[in-house]
């Protein structure tokens, strides 16, 4: 992945990195080479996130930014298979609904505007908190998350799912 911070040469990486402030303090575009990043508004992997597919980002409005604030970045590994678990209620109680591929609209597929906690069996996904893959995202790897707050949502809100693969 390079960025291109204001005023200043082409920045690269190609590795996770925790703190991109040393490098630059804006961002003014991005070019993914290969693979699938997420970048993050702040440092060690906090705040706003924004899933990159390999392409160009010419501006922070490319990528659904809401600043050119970068602070942390990480490539998110490719895996063949995916699959997930969606619960109504907290600690992996009440209905259960199982995917294994992108879902648009939650609410039209489980009539669920809110999801309380999930397992993610297989692969990384993308929880958007809007249909249509829009609003917050937040990046699920494979590991239990119990109630909302540690997926990193202030609440439940849930209206897509995507699988991150490399279209590539």
């Amino acid at each position: 992945m390079r960025t291109r911070p204001s005023r200043a040469a082409a920045t690269e990486s190609t590795t996770d990195c925790p703190n991109l402030q040393t490098y630059f303090s804006r961002c003014n575009s991005i070019r993914v080479e290969s693979g699938c990043w997420m970048l993050y508004e702040r440092p060690n992997y906090q705040g706003q996130q924004y899933l990159l597919r390999r392409g160009e980002y010419p501006d922070y409005q490319q990528w659904m930014g809401l600043s050119d604030s970068i602070r942390s970045c990480c490539l998110i590994p490719q895996t063949g298979s995916h699959r997930l678990r969606l619960y109504e209620r907290e600690d992996h109680k009440g209905l259960m609904m199982e995917l294994s591929e992108d879902c648009p609209s939650i609410q039209d597929r489980f009539h669920l505007s809110e999801i309380r906690s999930l397992h993610v069996l297989e692969g990384c996904w993308v929880l958007y908190e809007l249909p249509n893959y829009r609003g917050r995202q937040y990046l699920l790897r494979p590991q239990e998350y119990r109630r909302c707050q540690d997926w990193g949502a202030m609440d439940a809100k849930a209206g897509s799912l995507r699988r991150v693969v490399d279209l590539y």
